[in-house]
């Protein structure tokens, strides 16, 4: 039997763009890091961006509570993701932010810097960009993606979980932080995600449901990779 590039396209897998959203606490990236490492696929996590957007403003004195000042400065810090999911990488001006957008004052300002309509549209932009570029098809997760940034994409996942079960998870992450008070800070940014006006928190219509409540991560991430090889198959 002969071997031609012809044959070796035909039995490739093919590409595929994969949304996840959904809110924090759900197993959302590891689950999109996992899945996308299995099937060979790019991986973009759009919050990582926003929190690097958030912590230029926070480093430069931008006053994050204007939103005109946060406007006016939205276009001037280069921010560039790496799409390799088993070491994603994002920089900000060349400066590795992977640590500082992951203190606890960015997460408390993420979601004022995210709802003002220049920051979403500039970022939206680069995410299109980065999922366009990927040759091989992409697992893109975040809270509007499925909805605003990639609505044409191949396969739409929501994740969710009972407030309980996302503080646990978060708590655990944030090595022994109180469940109680995290599980309000899940609810807290939960609404003001959800109640913006500029492309809010929400399940696409087409959007795959999982409820990850009582699914370990595993669960999580065969059932997700089940999904996009269905995906795959049917393309």
């Amino acid at each position: 039997m002969s071997y031609t590039v012809e044959t070796a396209a035909r039995t490739a897998p093919a590409a595929v763009i994969v949304a996840i959203d959904g809110p924090s606490g759900t197993g959302k990236s590891s689950t999109s890091k996992a899945v996308a490492a299995k099937l060979g696929l790019s991986y973009l996590d759009t919050g990582a961006q926003y929190r690097a957007i958030t912590w230029w403003m926070l480093s430069n004195g931008i006053d994050v509570t204007d939103p005109v000042a946060v406007a006016d400065a939205a276009g001037k810090p280069v921010i560039v993701s790496g799409t390799d999911p088993s070491a994603p990488t994002i920089t900000v001006d060349g400066v590795d932010a992977s640590g500082p957008i992951r203190t606890q004052e960015v997460t408390a300002k993420v979601s004022a810097v995210s709802a003002v309509p220049e920051v979403r549209t500039l970022i939206t932009d680069l995410q299109r960009t980065i999922a366009k570029g990927a040759a091989s098809g992409i697992v893109v997760e975040g809270r509007d993606i499925g909805t605003t940034v990639l609505p044409d994409a191949d396969l739409k996942i929501f994740l969710t979980a009972s407030p309980e079960a996302r503080a646990a998870r978060r708590s655990g992450e944030l090595k022994g932080a109180d469940v109680s008070a995290t599980r309000e800070a899940l609810l807290k940014r939960d609404a003001a995600d959800s109640s913006r006006k500029t492309s809010p928190l929400a399940k696409a219509d087409d959007a795959v449901e999982v409820d990850t409540s009582d699914l370990t991560l595993d669960q999580v991430i065969e059932c997700v990779v089940t999904l996009v090889e269905g995906k795959r198959a049917a393309k």
